[in-house]
């Protein structure tokens, strides 16, 4: 993986993704916060990922070493948090919900308008203030280090739609569904029904941004009834389906650089 790192950097950047283009894997100094104004981001690291529609920002602290993928084409606007303001933020890489006050400070904060530092500064106490008023998302899928474990996730994602049990996939792999059980727990935090809801909400969003129905993505994604499909999906991202497709086009504004 290309590496770059990024220190001398603008308190505020607008950049505009292609549909799959990725960053080169780098690192910041600095905390910052990543949103999509339009599209998907998804951050990878060699821990996980995470990912974020628009109503969601990733909270990314300085040191850690990421790189973004855009699903559909991506406006990407990212402000640099300085110490006194990375401290009111969490320690490690989070989701955070995105409340309407806080898409307009951080457009505002981005956007091409040239403003004093005090200005930016109070704009950014606003986007803190309100990212901070609900609990950090689900919205992070673990990658666990085990080598069993990473060949039934494997298995997993080669075939969402696939139901078979922990058990089943043990079977398959040489392991018992009680050390994947604990294994599950102890790498990644989750459950073997937790990950894999999730991993599907990941995969979700990825298709219902190229334009796929909620029916055929509920399907795709191991869900047999669109209902239980709609409530997970609702549950973690905050909006329906439906409703999260729709607001995909919305215009978010005039980007002023564009990656590849």
């Amino acid at each position: 993986m290309l590496k770059t790192r990024h220190d001398l950097l603008s308190p505020e950047q607008t950049l505009l993704l292609g549909h799959d283009h990725f960053t080169p894997a780098h690192l910041h100094d600095e905390g910052h916060l990543v949103y999509p104004a339009s599209g998907v981001l998804s951050m990878l690291t060699d821990a996980g990922s995470w990912i974020a529609p628009w109503n969601r920002a990733v909270w990314i602290p300085g040191g850690f070493m990421h790189q973004h993928r855009a699903h559909g084409n991506t406006d990407m606007r990212i402000v640099f948090m300085g110490e006194r303001f990375a401290a009111l933020l969490p320690e490690r890489p989070a989701v955070l919900a995105v409340s309407p006050l806080a898409r307009e400070a951080t457009l505002a904060l981005t956007g091409q308008r040239r403003r004093a530092a005090a200005v930016r500064d109070r704009l950014r106490m606003v986007i803190i203030d309100e990212l901070t008023v609900t609990p950090e998302q689900p919205l992070h899928l673990p990658e666990p280090h085990n080598d069993r474990l990473r060949a039934v996730t494997r298995l997993v994602g080669r075939d969402l739609a696939d139901p078979a049990s922990l058990r089943e996939l043990g079977q398959r792999v040489g392991a018992s569904e009680r050390t994947l059980s604990r294994l599950f727990q102890a790498e990644t935090g989750m459950s073997f029904r937790q990950w894999r809801t999730q991993l599907r909400i990941h995969r979700a969003l990825l298709l219902l941004t190229d334009g796929v129905s909620v029916l055929d993505t509920a399907t795709a994604c191991g869900w047999s009834n669109p209902s239980t499909f709609i409530d997970a999906f609702t549950a973690l991202v905050g909006v329906t389906p439906g409703n999260y497709q729709r607001t995909l086009h919305a215009p978010a504004g005039t980007g002023q650089e564009r990656w590849g």
